[in-house]
């Protein structure tokens, strides 16, 4: 394990949460232990994974994505010429494991070119602190934040193009869902780029996050929403949890993901999602799955061992602020997606001190919309995974 050397609160950042945490006062909160309701067990599926040493190369870690994503579907759904999109989690300029993992790209776009795809697609669309698209002007840039991260370096090595849907504007975008009974009050925005595209793999990492707890497969959502959508979002924050779920439903989306896939080397265990505590495991996996559940079930699952792993003066008010400052950060985003009127609009979130997969809401509404808790069964390719480990892992993905 090692201390990111960002991880620290910087003068400026601590002097920010400090008058955010006095601000808390005014809008009082206490972070809860969840008793949400399980539904029945559904479908049978399988997560793939494969271990690797602490000190993986980039190499190593590359031939680990393409063992765990041909053993994880025979890419029969891609037919010669398709175009896939490669959508990574690129919140901030910050490098891996606060944003995907370059070289997992570049091995996944290979792969995908080797299938018969005719393009392959890497986008994403960067955090409201870092990149603002309005009606009228654009602040910040997607395209900066993956040149400073690793991100765009790691898709052209790949064979892949770019496209940042804040640089072609407002109209960029449609109107997709929302899914029926989802507590989405209008539908969500998206690049239009998605109507072009015939195939989604997410690649994703494995991530504290300082206003939802977490944030994994699900949470990647975000990304493709226009930011009066991360407005609704943010600001409507008391169903904040259950709308990241539903978001994952809409048509364009849910018709075209294929395939879900964690480098998960290195684990941000606190603060997030762009900075905090890194563990560094020995033993540090790389998975996937054909279910975005199954494969955040045992996302999720690797945060809990990695925050295991985490000393606990790392886990202080300020430099892990989810239980004790979430809700008034929330109120902060969405004093920068929508200004003060909005702001004093947001609405009260809780935080969840979830020690389980099970008391985590994010999850456990994909559970109510996606068909159940999936019965999954963890594949170790390599064969390397430690007993207790896989054992460890298995129990916290199992009712």
């Amino acid at each position: 394990m090692r201390k990111n050397k960002n991880g620290l609160l910087n003068r400026r950042k601590f002097s920010a949460i400090s008058a955010l945490g006095l601000a808390s006062a005014l809008f009082p909160f206490k972070p809860v232990r969840a008793q949400l309701r399980i539904p029945a067990i559904g479908a049978e599926e399988k997560v793939f994974l494969t271990a690797l040493k602490k000190s993986a190369t980039d190499i190593q870690i590359a031939d680990a994505v393409r063992e765990v994503a041909l053993a994880t579907t025979n890419f029969s759904w891609l037919s010669k010429g398709d175009t896939v999109l490669i959508k990574p989690a690129c919140n901030s300029n910050h490098p891996y494991p606060a944003t995907t993992h370059p070289a997992s790209i570049t091995a996944m776009a290979k792969l995908l070119k080797e299938k018969g795809a005719g393009r392959v697609i890497v986008m994403d669309m960067g955090g409201v602190a870092s990149v603002k698209l309005s009606p009228d002007k654009l602040r910040g840039s997607t395209r900066q934040l993956m040149k400073e991260n690793g991100i765009l370096a790691g898709a052209e090595a790949g064979g892949a193009e770019l496209y940042f849907p804040e640089e072609d504007g407002w109209n960029a975008f449609f109107e997709d869902g929302p899914a029926s009974g989802s507590h989405w009050k209008n539908g969500i925005m998206l690049p239009k780029k998605l109507k072009e595209i015939d195939h989604i793999v997410l690649m994703p990492r494995t991530s504290r996050h300082t206003i939802l707890g977490t944030t994994l497969g699900l949470k990647a959502v975000v990304g493709y929403m226009r930011y009066d959508s991360r407005l609704e979002y943010h600001r409507d924050a008391s169903t904040i949890y259950e709308k990241t779920a539903e978001a994952n439903t809409v048509p364009s989306l849910k018709n075209k993901l294929r395939l879900v896939i964690t480098t998960a080397t290195k684990v941000l265990t606190t603060l997030g999602p762009d900075q905090g505590y890194i563990t560094e495991p020995e033993t540090a996996l790389v998975f996937a799955s054909t279910s975005i559940v199954a494969h955040d079930m045992l996302s999720l699952a690797w945060f809990l061992h990695n925050r295991s792993l985490t000393p606990e003066n790392e886990k202080s008010f300020y430099k892990d602020p989810y239980l004790s400052l979430s809700p008034t950060l929330n109120r902060g985003v969405v004093l920068l997606l929508g200004g003060v009127r909005e702001a004093a609009k947001t609405e009260s979130m809780k935080t969840y001190d979830f020690q389980t997969i099970w008391e985590e809401p994010c999850l456990n509404r994909a559970f109510h919309i996606f068909g159940g808790v999936p019965k999954v069964s963890l594949n170790d390719l390599s064969g390397k995974i430690p007993h207790q480990l896989k054992n460890n892992l298995a129990q916290k993905i199992s009712l």
